[in-house]
């Protein structure tokens, strides 16, 4: 089983193509899709250069595999589906994300049963892409619906685990939660020390992009939550940072496609897309609609 890696600078995404070389069986992880948010404009360079791998080797790509909803980049799997026919599948808990930012966006158009994925995935289920077998592990606690994907001695953690020298995802959208978060990675932990690690993004503190760490090298070091870490400790900490970080950049952008399987939104009669930016949502406004 060989990972290769695609590193988007303008959202710090690490995308995968996981493949066997022997049978050209392949997944995609995280696939992004490119988004200028001035002017409004989708772009497709990203998912041209995981494409042009994936043809390149001569890859059957069964399924694309999203480990959450993201809320700072759009998903590139309705493109792989209709270029490459790979299904698209993501946590079960997608529902419940659905039905929030339903609500939240007013999205009066969005179904909230999960039917714009391919597959709904939960604890223990195994999802067969030819010669590979993927195995599904719940970790909950960035979004509800966070899974993370073992195949063979790799893990694809999403927001849940990053780099072991630079800590965990963040805890503070609708329905996370840092107890949560701490009881997903002690799963992780559980595992061998030399299962890899695969993030989701990469921050680049202070040194060149990296992807690949080890379950050893996460409880060792890492800053956030290492293997000396208690509950108590890390969700102090996790939530007193989570109160200072400002919300992502493409947040409302990104939600709306992704919970809807990386559609666009409908047309309108003029063949026109609309996206739904609500104003000072997170913040106390006047009369006027103005932050106070």
């Amino acid at each position: 089983m060989q990972v290769q890696a695609f590193f988007d600078p303008r959202t710090f995404t690490l995308s995968y193509v996981v493949y066997d070389p022997a049978t050209r069986d392949a997944v995609a992880i995280d696939p992004v899709l490119d988004y200028e948010p001035i002017g409004s404009s989708t772009s497709t360079e990203s998912i041209d250069r995981l494409g042009d791998f994936v043809r390149e080797h001569g890859l059957r790509l069964w399924w694309s595999l999203e480990t959450h909803a993201h809320a700072d980049h759009l998903s590139g799997s309705a493109l792989l589906r209709r270029r490459f026919d790979a299904r698209v599948a993501i946590g079960a808990a997608i529902t419940e994300v659905q039905r929030t930012f339903k609500s939240v966006l007013a999205l009066d158009h969005l179904a909230t049963d999960g039917r714009q994925f391919d597959r709904l995935v939960a604890e223990g289920d195994v999802i067969e892409a030819g010669s590979l077998r993927v195995q599904v592990i719940a970790t909950p606690g960035h979004t509800p619906a966070c899974v993370t994907y073992r195949i063979d001695d790799a893990l694809f953690t999403g927001d849940l685990l990053f780099m072991d020298d630079y800590g965990t995802g963040r805890c503070d959208f609708p329905s996370g939660s840092a107890e949560r978060m701490f009881d997903s990675v002690q799963k992780l932990y559980a595992l061998p020390d030399a299962t890899r690690v695969f993030p989701g993004h990469d921050y680049l503190p202070g040194r060149e992009v990296r992807w690949e760490t080890t379950i050893g090298a996460e409880k060792d070091h890492n800053p956030q939550l290492s293997a000396r870490t208690t509950r108590e400790e890390f969700v102090r900490a996790r939530n007193a940072r989570d109160a200072t970080l400002p919300a992502p950049k493409l947040l409302f952008q990104s939600v709306q496609i992704n919970v809807d399987g990386g559609r666009m939104p409908p047309a309108d009669a003029a063949g026109r897309r609309y996206l739904s930016v609500p104003i000072n949502l997170f913040r106390a406004a006047d009369e006027l609609g103005e932050p106070r």
